[in-house]
């Protein structure tokens, strides 16, 4: 992933943490959403509907439901309300609740 950060800013960042996105290694912060982590990657979409149209972040809060991604195997996990940590592991959602293919489909 590459970095979509803003550098100085002025703000401390968090420990820097390794994370798992579709089977790739990926960079991230302690503090950061996981939505955030994925977004400073370059990446747009977190989720695809049944029918592959694309959904990302939009409320920010936990409400709407479109940042839904598989996370440590959990799908439907709203990733604008939550953390990154090391370790863990972050896959684009396809639907009602399955794991996109691992060789991801980039947009």
């Amino acid at each position: 992933m590459s970095s979509g950060r803003v550098s100085g800013h002025g703000l401390e960042r968090g420990r820097r943490v390794r994370i798992s996105v579709d089977g790739e290694r990926a960079e991230a912060f302690e503090g950061e959403s996981v939505a955030a982590a994925i977004m400073a990657g370059g990446e747009l979409p977190l989720r695809r509907t049944e029918a592959m149209d694309p959904r990302g972040y939009y409320c920010g809060m936990g409400v709407c439901f479109d940042c839904v991604m598989v996370i440590d195997g959990v799908p439907n996990t709203r990733t604008c309300v939550t953390w990154v940590r090391e370790g863990m592991t972050v896959e684009h959602q396809i639907g009602a609740g399955g794991a996109a293919p691992t060789t991801p489909t980039r947009a």
